[in-house]
């Protein structure tokens, strides 16, 4: 009997310990994938299919972005953050939209240059989509609302308006538009994110 009692317990225990040593991509695979962004293919600015998926294992930072808004300006902190932990496995996705006062009216061409020229962006940039209303994107949908990210429920308010992504695809947080990445706030929990 106590050899039974003894033989359970070291076989847990060594399940335990085999478990604590599975690489982070085995435990990521264990997160359902309609939890995770990886289940969404964008059109990238150029209209290039993309896999979120390609992004497995990042610190994933999403904005929606505007040409024409008060905001715009926060282009120069994103970059700057970008360039700064990009090699640490922080990634910024930008998504233009046109859903606040038509403060995003180009085309994905014209955006592209603008960001370009006017902010040398170097993060991704995907094509313009709806992030608010009934047109709606369906990654938009997954960003803000909890029964499908499992996580919170965020609606988009205005034109920069900040989704952390863990490692694992999930959604961690959001964060107001006016809330820029300098802010201690997102600072904290992208550094959290990135040990």
């Amino acid at each position: 009997m106590y050899f039974n009692a003894v033989s359970r317990m070291h076989k847990f225990l060594l399940a335990a310990v085999a478990l604590l040593l599975l690489p982070l991509s085995q435990l990521q695979a264990q997160v359902p994938m309609d939890k995770t962004i990886y289940q969404f293919t964008m059109d990238d600015i150029s209209g290039n299919p993309v896999s979120l998926k390609k992004y497995e294992g990042k610190v994933v930072l999403i904005v929606n972005v505007a040409s024409e808004c008060g905001l715009t300006p926060q282009y120069e902190g994103i970059q700057a953050l970008y360039e700064r932990e990009k090699d640490r496995g922080l990634v910024v996705l930008g998504f233009p939209a046109n859903n606040f006062m038509g403060q995003e009216p180009g085309t994905n061409e014209e955006i592209k240059t603008f960001c370009s020229v006017k902010y040398g962006v170097g993060f991704p940039m995907f094509s313009k989509i709806s992030v608010d209303g009934k047109d709606m994107h369906p990654l938009y949908q997954f960003l803000t609302e909890k029964d499908k990210n499992g996580v919170l429920d965020a609606n988009v308010t205005w034109n920069f308006q900040k989704f952390l992504i863990g490692p694992d695809g999930r959604v961690v947080a959001s964060f107001k538009p006016t809330t820029k990445v300098e802010s201690p706030e997102v600072q904290s929990a992208i550094e959290a994110l990135l040990k």
